[in-house]
């Protein structure tokens, strides 16, 4: 979890540090996305997070007919679609046992597991920095091989720890790696083109050489 000064980051987890999926319980949805004296954020700011996203591909004309979201959570992402992109082909994973049985999502652990299919748009939001870095790259590998597109990714680094996330809403049990050592993995498979967005290198998508990050 992570929240920045009046804007609530999603953070959905993947594995805690040194831990199961089980962590990821009860308690542990009701603190961060149940109690609004703790919780990083709720639809209202998850809604406009979609929407914001969701334009940039519809700028750049790349059609959304299929996406994953890994790490799905409470589901915010999922309601979303269906309200606002029914057409849209969406499901989503979880490595938490609760969220899957509360919410709906199939039980996957993205260090272990990816689709044969690919997705126009992956949404990984908060899952990496729970991961030691043997399962963040494997990962980032298969987030890759299952992206066709668009990959928007959410990760916390050290610096944002130190520097930038609310320690009263963000669960800081992570592993705290640069951002270095993301792009240098994750520019192995994709063109950042900021906000988050990662673009598949053979994405059918031109872009201005200032689009790029």
């Amino acid at each position: 979890m992570a929240e920045r000064t009046g804007r609530g980051n999603r953070g959905n987890p993947g594995k805690r540090v040194e831990g199961k999926s089980e962590t990821f319980d009860e308690a542990y949805y009701g603190r961060y996305y149940g109690e609004k004296r703790t919780r990083v954020h709720g639809p209202e700011e998850v809604a406009r997070l979609c929407s914001a996203v969701t334009s940039f591909l519809d700028w750049w004309q790349f059609p959304i007919d299929t996406a994953l979201d890994v790490g799905a959570g409470v589901g915010l992402w999922r309601d979303w679609f269906k309200k606002h992109r029914p057409k849209t082909k969406y499901r989503s994973v979880e490595v938490s046992k609760y969220a899957c049985e509360q919410y709906g999502h199939e039980l996957r652990d993205i260090t272990k597991w990816h689709d044969k299919e690919s997705y126009d748009l992956v949404v990984c939001q908060g899952v990496l920095p729970y991961l030691d870095d043997e399962q963040c790259a494997k990962a980032i590998e298969n987030l890759a091989a299952m992206s066709g597109g668009f990959l928007y990714l959410e990760a916390i680094t050290k610096s944002d720890i130190e520097e930038v996330c609310d320690d009263a809403k963000t669960d800081i049990k992570v592993h705290g790696r640069t951002g270095a050592w993301y792009r240098k993995r994750l520019e192995r498979h994709f063109t950042p083109v900021g906000c988050g967005l990662w673009a598949k290198h053979d994405a059918p998508v031109l872009f201005y050489e200032l689009e790029r990050a």
